[in-house]
C-alpha cells in the first residue's frame, strides 16, 4: 500500500487489514511515538493488535527482538518522518533483509510519506538533512542535493520505480522529474516514477493489479520519459518528451506493464533550462486572483470621472496579465508576478515607476514574493536601481540561500542576475516629486496624496494545481527617514503565502502591519482558528486598528475564495477567476466579488 501522506484512507485501511488477514500489525518509525499505532488500531477495526517500534540509531537493525518482531507481523506499516533516517539506520542490516523477506512471502507492507519514499527501487534519500523542492531539483538534477539510493529495500514491481508523496500539496511533480533524470543517468535507463497526491493510497493486489483510493480531486501520478537526459553538474535539466498520466479514485493500474485503462488526465511535457512545461493538468482544477493597488482616504467623488477610469483601466490590466497565466494552467507565482510587475510600470501608483521620495529625495523601493506550495519566499528593501523590484524578490527567493536584500547589495545581486536596471530618474513622476516639495516645506501639514495614502501594490493567486502565491511592492512613505522599511517585504507582516491555508498581501502603515504579524494572523486565524476567509481577514484588521494602524488586506483561502478587508476608505482593488469575470473597486462599501463556494 503506496500511501501519499496526510489523512488516511478509510477504503485503503480495511483492504490493507484484509490482506493482513486482521492480523498483527506492526509500525516501524524513525521519529514521533505510539500515538499512530493507537489512531491505526482504531481505524482498521478487528486486527488484532497493533505495535510500533521506533528506531533511534542503527543498533536496533541487528537486535534479536526486533528482528521476531517483523517476523512475526502479518502487515508492517512503515511511517512517515525522516527516510534518510531509514536508510542510514536500515541500509545493509538485518532489518532490510526482513522487510524483504516479509513482502516475499506474501505479506503486505505499506508506507506512508517518508515511508513511502524507501519502498522504490531508487529512493530519494534526503540525505543532505533537507527536503529538496521541484525548483532546486530542476535547476541541478545532478547536484548532491539530489540525493538518491539504490540496493536499499526490494518490492516486487517497483525495481525500476522511484515514488514520491504529498504530490499534489507539495508541488512535487518537477522534483519527481529531477529524480527520474538522475536515476536514468546514473545506469537505470528503465526508470519511471510514480507520485501519489496527500491521503491518496495505491493498494497494489499480488498479482500487479493496482486500484488508487482517496478523496475526489486526488491522484496517482505515472512519469514516463523518454530516452536517457545529459546531466552536467551545477545545469539546469532539459528533457524534452516526458509522459504524464493521472489515475483517479477508483482508477487502475497494471505496475507489470504500466497500462492505466482509464486515466483522469494524460498529458505530454517537457523541461526546459530547468522549467516544467506543458505539464497536464488534473480535470477541475478552479483559479482565482485578487489584486491591489493600496488603500487611502477615497470617499466617493474624490477622483475625477477621467483619474477613476484610468485606474480601474490600471486594474484590468493586472488583473489580464495574471490571469492570463492562470487560464493556460500556470503557476500562482507566476501569475502574481505579473500582475505586480504590470502594476510597478503604471506610474499611477506608488510601487516602481510612480513611487514616493524619501527623505532625501531618492525612490527606495520594497517588494516580496512567495510560493505557498514550498514556503519559500524572497524579498528586497531599499532598492534603487532595480526597474521591476518583485522580479528582483524572486530571483532572491530561486537564486540565492536568502529571504531578504536590501539596499546597494540588493541591486549588486539584481545587475548579477540579469534583472533590468534602470537610471533612478526612471521612477520619478512630476506628481510625487511634487508631494515630496511639499513634504520638505511642512513635514506636519505636508499636502500628500490622501488617496495613496498608504501606496503599496500587491496580487495572492490560486493556480489550477490548487497552488497559492503572494506578492507586494511598494516606494513606502514620503519622506521616510534612516532607510526605513515597512510591512511589505517582511515575510508573515505584509506577505504570506501557504498552500491549503490562504494567501494575504497587505497596504497601510506599515510599523503596526509588522508588530501584528498580520499577514500570518489571516493564515494562523484560518488553520488554528477555523474561521473562514472573510472573517481571518476582517479581525486581523481589527487587531492592526486597535493599536492604531490603518490600510487593508487582500487574501485568499485554499479554494480560492476572495477577502478584501480594510479601515480606510477606500482601496484600489479588483479580483477575477475562472467562474468570476473580472472586477475592480475602488471606494468602500462597493461589491467585491471573488471566486464563490462550490
Amino acid at each position: 500500500m503506496l500511501l501519499g501522506g496526510g489523512d488516511w484512507d478509510s477504503q485503503a485501511f480495511r483492504w490493507f487489514a484484509k490482506k493482513a488477514g486482521y492480523g498483527h500489525i506492526l509500525i516501524l518509525r524513525a521519529s514521533g511515538d505510539g500515538e499512530g499505532g493507537r489512531e491505526m488500531f482504531a481505524e482498521m477495526a478487528g486486527v488484532a493488535s497493533v505495535s510500533t517500534i521506533l528506531f533511534t540509531d542503527r543498533a536496533a537493525s541487528t537486535d534479536s527482538r526486533v528482528l521476531a518482531a517483523i517476523a512475526k507481523a502479518d502487515g508492517i506499516f512503515l511511517a512517515g518522518g525522516d527516510q534518510a533516517k531509514y536508510v542510514r539506520f536500515w541500509q545493509g542490516t538485518p532489518v532490510a533483509r526482513a522487510l524483504d523477506a516479509h513482502v516475499a512471502a506474501g505479506k503486505p507492507i505499506a508506507g506512508t510519506s517518508a515511508g513511502l519514499a524507501v519502498l522504490g527501487g531508487t529512493a530519494y534519500g534526503a540525505m543532505d538533512g533537507g527536503s529538496i523542492d521541484s525548483f532546486r531539483a530542476l535547476s541541478d538534477p545532478a547536484g548532491d542535493a539530489v540525493t538518491l539510493v539504490r540496493d536499499f529495500l526490494h518490492m516486487p514491481r517497483l525495481a525500476h520505480v522511484v515514488t514520491d508523496t504529498h504530490f499534489n500539496q507539495r508541488d512535487r511533480l518537477g522534483r519527481l522529474i529531477a529524480f527520474v533524470a538522475k536515476a536514468r543517468a546514473s545506469g537505470d535507463p528503465r526508470a519511471i516514477g510514480l507520485g501519489v497526491d496527500e491521503k491518496g493510497a495505491l493498494c497494489v493486489e499480488a498479482d500487479g493489479q493496482a486500484i488508487y483510493r482517496g478523496p475526489a480531486n486526488t491522484h496517482a501520478w505515472l512519469v514516463q520519459p523518454q530516452g536517457v537526459p545529459t546531466l552536467v553538474p551545477g545545469k539546469p535539466l532539459d528533457w524534452a518528451d516526458i509522459r504524464i498520466t493521472g489515475i483517479a479514485p477508483g482508477g487502475t493500474i497494471d505496475l507489470d506493464t504500466l497500462a492505466v485503462p482509464r486515466p483522469a488526465f494524460v498529458g505530454t511535457a517537457k523541461v526546459v533550462d530547468g522549467k516544467l512545461i506543458d505539464a497536464p493538468l488534473p480535470p477541475g482544477g478552479h483559479w482565482s486572483l485578487a489584486i491591489h493597488g493600496g488603500a487611502g482616504v477615497i470617499p466617493r467623488g474624490s477622483l475625477t470621472p477621467d483619474q477613476e477610469r484610468a485606474y480601474r483601466a490600471a486594474l484590468n490590466a493586472a488583473l489580464a496579465a495574471g490571469s492570463a497565466v492562470l487560464a493556460k494552467g500556470g503557476t500562482s507565482l507566476d501569475a502574481v508576478e505579473a500582475a505586480v510587475r504590470l502594476l510597478e510600470d503604471d506610474p499611477h501608483f506608488n510601487a516602481g515607476r510612480g513611487a514616493v521620495f524619501d527623505a532625501e529625495g531618492k525612490n527606495q523601493l520594497d517588494a516580496a514574493i512567495m510560493d505557498g506550495a514550498t514556503l519559500r519566499a524572497g524579498a528586497v528593501a531599499g532598492v534603487g536601481t532595480t526597474k521591476n523590484p518583485v522580479v528582483l524578490a524572486r530571483a532572491v527567493m530561486e537564486h540565492s540561500r536568502h529571504v531578504l536584500l536590501s539596499g546597494a547589495g540588493a541591486d549588486q545581486f539584481a545587475r548579477e542576475q540579469g534583472v533590468e536596471q534602470v537610471d533612478p530618474s526612471y521612477f520619478r513622476t512630476d506628481q510625487r516629486w511634487q508631494e515630496y516639495l511639499s513634504w520638505k516645506r511642512d513635514e506636519e501639514h505636508a499636502a500628500l496624496d490622501p488617496t495613496h495614502r498608504y501606496g503599496t501594490v500587491g496580487a495572492v493567486a490560486r493556480d489550477q494545481r490548487g497552488h497559492l502565491a503572494a506578492a507586494t511592492s511598494t516606494g513606502g512613505l514620503t519622506g521616510k527617514r534612516w532607510g526605513r522599511i515597512g510591512d511589505t517585504p517582511i515575510i508573515g507582516a505584509g506577505t504570506y503565502a501557504m498552500d491549503k491555508t490562504c494567501a494575504v498581501s497587505a497596504t497601510g502603515t506599515g510599523e503596526f502591519f509588522i508588530r501584528q504579524v498580520a499577514a500570518r494572523q489571516v493564515c494562523d486565524r484560518v488553520q488554528w482558528k477555523d474561521q473562514d476567509i472573510a472573517a481571518a481577514a476582517s479581525a486581523t484588521m481589527g487587531e492592526v486598528g486597535e493599536i492604531g494602524g490603518e490600510g487593508g488586506l487582500i487574501a485568499m483561502d485554499g479554494d480560492g475564495r476572495i477577502a478584501f478587508a480594510m479601515n480606510s476608505d477606500g482601496m484600489y482593488r479588483g479580483s477575477v477567476s475562472d467562474d468570476q469575470p473580472p472586477r475592480t473597486a475602488i471606494y468602500a462599501g462597493e461589491m467585491d466579488v471573488g471566486r464563490r463556494p462550490e
